[in-house]
């Protein structure tokens, strides 16, 4: 189990959406909360309206990352969890793609979160007490859909880090546990992600609303029920945080279909099969 009272916790992409859930959560739980954000305006009214820290920080870029940690541990001496949040979420066809957005999507999605567990695991491994590291995945960690190309690929990306890191805190550093949040659909602005792309991108994503009628039947839910979600897995040093178990058949039927595959494989290698022969 995790203890968060009295820790310090740092939340990126914590100005709004998920990441100012979390956030609160974290702080009804008795942490003390930095968010980091791109966005200085909306990070400062939100710093504000919250009564906690505010650090800009681009997570694409590493040097803003370390500066970041640089400057929490300078203010308070210790970090004890870490949630790498921040991210962007516009589609496009894989074939309408270009080299500068799959840039943009791995840059933020994965590369950020490759560049938080760079500059806060070391904090985590000095703690006596250890610490959790949760990075912010998706439902699309588990299963793709059709015009999410480099979404996906970044978000099977976070888990494939996550469950990595997992196996390894647990031989090398045990006090330290770590979580991939996988949420579905949450009330966020993550359908303007463009808005924070870099100066001259040009390319083929698009922000998508899908919070429109062809969502209606989706089950939507609050950031800070997503943060009360994250906070329970980080007590419970639990793998993985799930906004909507019950999207489980959207998951069952690929890994339905990865099972099929591994069956037929071997049953192609049983002796008398044609494979086998």
């Amino acid at each position: 189990m995790t203890e968060i009272n009295g820790r310090v916790a740092v939340v990126t992409g914590g100005a709004s959406g998920i990441g100012r859930g979390i956030a609160e959560a974290l702080r009804e739980a008795g942490a003390t909360v930095v968010i980091a954000d791109i966005e200085r305006g909306a990070l400062e009214q939100a710093a504000a309206e919250l009564g906690m820290t505010g650090i800009h920080v681009d997570v694409s870029d590493a040097d803003s990352v370390q500066r970041l940690a640089d400057e929490v541990v300078a203010k308070f001496g210790s970090v004890g969890i870490v949630v790498n949040n921040a991210g962007v979420g516009p589609l496009a066809r894989i074939e309408d793609l270009t080299l500068s957005d799959w840039d943009f999507m791995l840059n933020v999605n994965l590369k950020g979160v490759i560049h938080g567990v760079r500059s806060f695991l070391p904090l985590l491994v000095a703690n006596p007490d250890g610490g959790h590291l949760v990075n912010t995945g998706s439902m699309a960690s588990f299963a793709s859909m059709a015009s999410g190309g480099a979404y996906n690929v970044t978000k099977y990306g976070v888990a494939a880090l996550t469950e990595t890191l997992a196996l390894e805190l647990a031989e090398d550093h045990p006090e330290v546990r770590t979580t991939l949040l996988a949420p579905g659909t949450v009330r966020t602005n993550i359908k303007s992600s463009l808005r924070n792309q870099p100066a001259g991108r040009s390319g083929g994503l698009a922000d998508v609303d899908i919070s429109g009628e062809q969502a209606a039947d989706m089950r939507w839910i609050d950031p800070l029920e997503a943060g009360r979600i994250t906070v329970r897995a980080i007590r419970e040093n639990r793998l993985y945080a799930l906004t909507h178990p019950d999207w489980w058949p959207i998951v069952e039927t690929r890994f339905a279909q990865i099972e099929r595959a591994f069956a037929e494989g071997i049953a192609e290698l049983a002796p008398g099969s044609e494979a086998a022969l």
